[in-house]
C-alpha cells in the first residue's frame, strides 16, 4: 500500500469519485446501478451525508484512486449503528491495496461515529471484492438469491458484515 493515503472526501473530489463509480457501473460487476453519475450528483451526495455518513477517498500521488462510503441500513432506531457500505477502486489501481486502504479508513471513521457494524451486498462473481472484504475482517453471512435484476437477469448477492467494536 505504498504511496497511498486515506482521508475524508472533500467537495473537489466529486469528479474523481464519479469517474471511479462510473467505471464500476460500466463493469456491471459491483452494483445494480446502470446510469452513470455526474459530478453534481456526487457533490450533492457528499454534502448531504458529510456529517453522519462520510465518504473516504484514497490518494496516490495526489490523485483519488479509490473511495468508500456508507448510508443508513434501515430507518428503525434499533439499526442506528449499522451502515451499508460500498467501496470502489479505479480500474488502473485495482490490486494495489487502494481498496483495502479505503475500507479500513471507512471502518475507522464509522467506529469513531459510534457505528457498530458495516454491511454490504456483493455479487458472487465479484471475487476481488469478496477477497478484499475477507482481508478486512468481514464475514459472509449468507446469500440473497434472485435479489434483483440487472439488465433483465436475476442476480444473487453475498451478504457480508464486520463488527466495528472488534477493530482489534
Amino acid at each position: 500500500m505504498s504511496g497511498l493515503s486515506a482521508r475524508p472526501a472533500r467537495p473537489e473530489d466529486a469528479a474523481a469519485i464519479a469517474a471511479i463509480y462510473n467505471e464500476g457501473i460500466a463493469d456491471r460487476t459491483a452494483t445494480f446501478e446502470t446510469e452513470p453519475r455526474t459530478t453534481a450528483q456526487i457533490a450533492a451526495l457528499l454534502a448531504d451525508r458529510a456529517d453522519r455518513y462520510p465518504t473516504v477517498v484514497v490518494d496516490r500521488d495526489g490523485r483519488v484512486v479509490a473511495w468508500a462510503s456508507a448510508g443508513p441500513y434501515r430507518n428503525r432506531p434499533a439499526y442506528s449503528g449499522v451502515a451499508e457500505h460500498a467501496v470502489y477502486v479505479a480500474r488502473a489501481a485495482r490490486g494495489t491495496g487502494a481498496g483495502r486502504a479505503a475500507l479500513e479508513a471507512l471502518a475507522r471513521a464509522y467506529t469513531e461515529r459510534g457505528f457498530w457494524k458495516l454491511v454490504s451486498r456483493i455479487f458472487p462473481e465479484n471475487t476481488a471484492s469478496l477477497a478484499l472484504h475477507e482481508r478486512c475482517g468481514f464475514r459472509v453471512v449468507g446469500v440473497y438469491r434472485r435479489h434483483g435484476k440487472l439488465e433483465g437477469q436475476w442476480r444473487d448477492c453475498v451478504i457480508v458484515e464486520r463488527l466495528l467494536d472488534d477493530m482489534g
